[in-house]
């Protein structure tokens, strides 16, 4: 009995950690988004548990916020590039369309699985290789720095603060204190900004750097502020494409909890059953307004380093999340958070997004050299940058015009996987 409350609180313990890990993500996507942080919460907790489910309680991972949405978030809900611009739609309105374009490109991870099915997992990863996903994870991580850059001007000191020390936590940090940098960024900064405002000091432009008027009214036990989500086609286009960069993610997350475990989840539960979790949690969570899900980098790195790979303690995590979920007064105390600590600790991860690219191009000994590699990776990061950044570029669709900024991971991928069916490899013939 003693042995196995001992084995019970040691759970309890690895569930909190991995919770510190998943926790600094999980609600930056919120506070960047507008969604609220509660419904996030118990969606990424229910989403992780209903992975589990279709996974048969095999697999360690836990489903966090997806930050690939965020570009296609932000193209429905901004005031004056977004594509209700100029409505006297309100931002709630706006987030519901988002939801519902999120909930419908979930669906795409059916499709994928239906795939997979039809050809066999080794078939479909010969599709799908390093040269072809790596780009397309450097791509999301590049897309986002603009929104970094945005939230760290109010504060620049503060932003800074965060950022410096994400860095050496990261760097120099020890055990649990290397596992959540992103958090002690955050929390650490988020001290010092207490002091600023006690002391009076201002943002930049004269605004209080934080601002309590929230936390009052916030009630400590109360139902999250779940939203229906509504359907627009355009907001559904725009939000499909970055479906095949979760899938490319939860693709390389599987592969990557396989040789830390060394069981081939691939094979078995197999990667068809673990797509359909991974969408079906992301259709939960459109349906309740919360973001995309996805399988977290973050507690694949607690596995490897606590070497601890029982699925239940994740399960435990996602009772954590979706407990606190439902705790307005956590809630508004998270958004007191000033904008510009956000900003600092979104210089690191939306950085290290597009270096898990890179590294994935190293780990996998994709050879640059190579015409065909290079030019599949060129057009790639062109292609997705450009239609970016570049000049507005628009088809219609009977009277509705579709920007394809929001679209150009998903044409990127595309052309990834056609240029690496079809270009020969001219260095390989010539040896």
């Amino acid at each position: 009995m003693k042995k196995n409350l001992l084995d019970y609180s040691k759970m309890g313990i690895l569930g909190l950690q991995h919770m510190f890990a998943m926790f600094g993500a999980t609600i930056l996507v919120p506070l960047l988004s507008g969604l609220s942080v509660q419904v996030t919460l118990v969606a990424v907790g229910i989403g992780t548990l209903i992975f589990h489910f279709f996974a048969k309680g095999r697999i360690p991972t836990f489903l966090g916020s997806s930050f690939a949405f965020l570009v296609g978030t932000q193209l429905i809900t901004d005031p004056i590039e977004g594509i209700f611009a100029g409505t006297t739609m309100t931002q709630s309105e706006k987030l519901a369309y988002a939801t519902g374009g999120i909930l419908i490109s979930a669906l795409v991870y059916l499709l994928v699985a239906v795939l997979i099915k039809l050809i066999g997992v080794k078939k479909f990863m010969e599709y799908m290789p390093p040269v072809v996903t790596a780009p397309t994870v450097i791509l999301v991580g590049v897309m986002l720095a603009p929104i970094a850059i945005s939230q760290s001007l109010d504060n620049l000191f503060l932003a800074v603060l965060t950022l410096v020390i994400v860095v050496v936590a990261s760097s120099w940090g020890r055990g649990m204190i290397r596992i959540m940098p992103i958090l002690l960024g955050i929390g650490g900064a988020y001290i010092v900004a207490l002091s600023m405002h006690f002391l009076g000091i201002t943002n930049s432009n004269g605004t209080a750097i934080i601002d309590f008027s929230g936390v009052a009214d916030a009630d400590v036990a109360g139902v999250p502020p779940f939203m229906l989500p509504r359907f627009n086609i355009v907001a559904i286009l725009v939000m499909i494409p970055f479906a095949l960069s979760t899938i490319v993610e939860h693709v390389g997350d599987m592969i990557a909890l396989s040789t830390i475990t060394g069981k081939d989840f691939t094979n078995d539960p197999g990667l068809a059953r673990t797509l359909i979790g991974d969408g079906v949690a992301s259709c939960f969570s459109g349906l309740i307004g919360g973001p995309a899900n996805t399988t977290y980098g973050e507690n694949i790195g607690v596995v490897a380093i606590s070497k601890v790979s029982n699925p239940r303690v994740v399960q435990l995590t996602a009772l954590y999340a979706i407990v606190l979920g439902f705790s307005p007064i956590f809630a508004a105390v998270i958004y007191t958070i000033p904008s510009a600590i956000i900003g600092g600790a979104s210089f690191m991860l939306y950085g290290m997004i597009a270096a898990v690219g890179i590294r994935s191009l190293v780990e996998n000994h994709v050879d640059v050299s190579k015409t065909k590699n290079l030019t599949i990776i060129a057009i790639m990061l062109i292609t997705g940058l450009g239609l970016r950044f570049g000049p507005t570029i628009t088809f219609s669709i009977g009277e509705t015009n579709v920007p394809l900024d929001g679209l150009g991971i998903a044409i990127a991928a595309i052309l990834g996987i056609m240029l690496n069916a079809i270009l020969p490899d001219l260095d390989k013939e010539s040896q």
